[in-house]
């Protein structure tokens, strides 16, 4: 199930890889919210090795490079992701796999400074596995940043701006969608409470240091509030966050 799951994921990413060049990369941390320069969640990068789980198009390794990390390393699903982030970071020395979170594909353990996520993690098809990978891939002291989806809004529904919670957040499972950014591209994403995400963390090791339910950033403060029910809009944002960013560290 698993596998069938990676696989109609990993070609639906194929397909809509496009509309993501550039889009949920640091210094955003998602839709609205605040971002690292707003946060300083990531201390000193100069002359640090990063691993960037769910890599997309390389932009948030592209940040990482110019903050003077040493080495850029980065996994992504998709091929397309891949191809286009080897070219986002031409001239760079980087090392990219196109490969899942999941799946221990050989990368160097106690190696990395920093290991970091933007909008990917969610994504896992195993999160207990996932976490103890990216536990074992870090140095002792090594941090571990990653943002995704408040796991309570996708049950938070706006209609004529009236907001209300629609279905079962206690319900965890897998979710599947027959289009993805308006494309027939089939996906199927696990539905996680928050609880979950932070006792899967420490499970793995990890020592939890900020869980944060970002407001809106600062860049949005001059834009009127129009009422939408788009999926992700500042109308809902300014009423309850987009995104959920944890940091943990490895001890």
């Amino acid at each position: 199930m698993t596998i069938d799951i990676l696989q109609q994921n990993k070609k639906s990413w194929n397909k809509v890889a496009h509309h993501f060049n550039g889009i949920d990369a640091l210094p955003s941390y998602g839709p609205f919210s605040q971002t690292e320069e707003e946060l300083r969640l990531l201390k000193e990068i100069t002359n640090k090795k990063v691993l960037d789980i769910g890599c997309g198009s390389g932009h948030s390794l592209l940040y990482m490079a110019d903050k003077g990390a040493s080495e850029l390393w980065g996994i992504d699903l998709s091929e397309k992701q891949i191809e286009t982030a080897k070219e986002t970071l031409k001239g760079l020395s980087s090392n990219l796999f196109c490969a899942a979170m999941e799946e221990d594909i050989g990368l160097p353990t106690l190696y990395f400074d920093t290991v970091y996520s933007i909008y990917a993690i969610g994504w896992t098809t195993d999160l207990a596995s996932t976490f103890k990978l990216i536990y074992s891939y870090l140095k002792p002291g090594g941090e571990f940043i990653f943002s995704w989806d408040h796991p309570l809004y996708a049950h938070m529904q706006s209609e004529n701006g009236q907001i209300y919670l629609q279905g079962s957040y206690q319900e965890e499972g897998l979710t599947a969608y027959q289009r993805f950014k308006g494309e027939e591209a089939p996906v199927v994403i696990p539905k996680r409470k928050m609880s979950t995400y932070i006792n899967e963390l420490i499970k793995a090791g990890f020592t939890i240091e900020s869980v944060i339910e970002s407001e809106v950033s600062k860049n949005f403060e001059t834009i009127e509030t129009e009422i939408s029910d788009r999926y992700y809009s500042l109308y809902k944002a300014r009423k309850f966050p987009t995104t959920m960013i944890m940091k943990a560290r490895k001890a």
